[in-house]
């Protein structure tokens, strides 16, 4: 027979509605009053179930159901809110259920569990759980998709939709691990990005994986941590180019072997109005994307149409090096200096056969270290420039050094 025990609940044990949290991995015990000792037409004592209740169960946490006196024969865990079942599972004595779905914020969980006593009288107890309700959730997103394969200069890392006020916290629960394994490490960049790269480049043909694990904990101001993230990024060939100012050259090195050396423009050091100087960033700059065809417009850096020294010229071969717009492209008009003067706007201008090379052998994350062009060093949030940052200044930027 089947025995419907009340819905009263019996709380054994229960956190403070202060925030503070059960530790990860387990779930809130308290009991649903039931049938303990109640007689049963067999005699035998029925079966009860205990679960978790409040409003203080992390999502991160599994719902527990638990029988005593007997096996749980059902269990059905509902979101009322999304009408979506739990997913779980028996233990192997049948004793024990838990669930294994990812579970939500200030949710509200319906469970319904029938137990068995030693003699096969069921009896059924139903309750609710409910899940804490932050003041505002940090979600981390990819700062670098893991779609294709990468060159040995790839950056990785995160960037929040908040202000993170624990970054430590939040800097111990992410993970990186690379076959084979190098030393590498976290440089925060403002308060909602933080990157990681190794000591050196990668070594080619690198797997490198990066996973979170913030979601469902506390994270400083109120703030919990999103759904997390992970991506694994396969690093290709070692292809490095080094451009030099001085020589207006520039050699492209595969796995260390130079295999090609091609006369370059970088970008202006003279006064030239109206203008003025607009040097190439010296650094370390990767490859962030290409384009084979591409207008470039003067008015993208705000000197726009009917401006002295507007331009609007259109680009074959665009290998981009930084963020606001230096690149590697053919440039038919400077062929004449390219090797002996530097006269562009920035970028490094090619012959068409040496820019289509460039274009065809470099990819995402591939290496382009510029030196004596005259500029400024590259910064870290113009493209990746994280590669100028020394090893001991990127390591003191990680928030669990201080």
């Amino acid at each position: 027979m089947i025995r419907i025990a009340g819905l009263g609940l019996a709380v054994l044990l229960l956190a403070a509605c202060s925030g503070q949290t059960e530790t990860a991995g387990t779930a809130l015990a308290v009991g649903v009053a039931g049938a303990t000792g109640t007689a049963t037409t067999s005699g035998v004592p029925a079966a009860t179930v205990a679960f978790g209740t409040g409003d203080q169960l992390s999502p991160k946490d599994p719902i527990v159901v638990k029988a005593s006196g007997g096996t749980l024969q059902a269990v059905t865990v509902t979101n009322p809110q999304t009408g979506n079942g739990v997913k779980g599972e028996l233990s192997p004595d049948k004793t024990t259920w838990t669930s294994h779905d990812s579970l939500r914020y200030g949710a509200t969980y319906q469970v319904a569990a029938t137990a068995v006593n030693p003699a096969g009288d069921a009896s059924e107890q139903r309750g609710e759980v409910h899940t804490l309700k932050p003041t505002g959730v940090a979600t981390p997103a990819l700062f670098q998709a893991a779609s294709g394969d990468f060159g040995v200069g790839l950056v990785i890392g995160l960037k929040f939709d908040r202000d993170i006020a624990d970054k430590a916290t939040v800097e111990k629960s992410f993970k990186v691990t690379s076959s084979p394994a190098q030393d590498g490490g976290w440089y925060w960049v403002g308060k909602r990005e933080v990157h990681f790269r190794p000591k050196d480049y990668w070594k080619a043909g690198s797997t490198v994986k990066l996973e979170t694990t913030t979601f469902g904990m506390p994270i400083g101001g109120g703030l919990y941590g999103g759904q997390d993230v992970s991506a694994t990024y396969k690093v290709h060939d070692s292809w490095i180019a080094k451009a030099d100012g001085k020589t207006h050259q520039i050699k492209a090195f595969h796995n260390g072997q130079l295999v090609k050396t091609a006369p370059i423009s970088m970008g202006k050091t003279a006064d030239s109005p109206p203008r003025g100087p607009t040097p190439t960033f010296n650094g370390t700059h990767t490859v962030l994307g290409k384009e084979e065809h591409k207008i470039m417009d003067s008015c993208t850096y705000g000197v726009c149409k009917g401006d002295p020294g507007y331009y609007s010229a259109p680009e074959n071969w665009n290998v981009r090096i930084s963020g606001d717009g230096e690149y590697l492209h053919e440039n038919l008009k400077t062929v004449s200096v390219q090797g002996s003067d530097n006269v562009s706007n920035g970028c490094l201008n090619m012959n068409t056969e040496n820019a289509k090379w460039f274009f065809d052998t470099f990819n995402v994350g591939d290496v382009v270290e510029v030196t004596n062009s005259g500029g400024p060093q590259l910064a870290i949030n113009n493209g990746h420039g994280d590669w100028a940052i020394s090893w001991t200044a990127w390591q003191a930027g990680s928030a669990l050094r201080g």
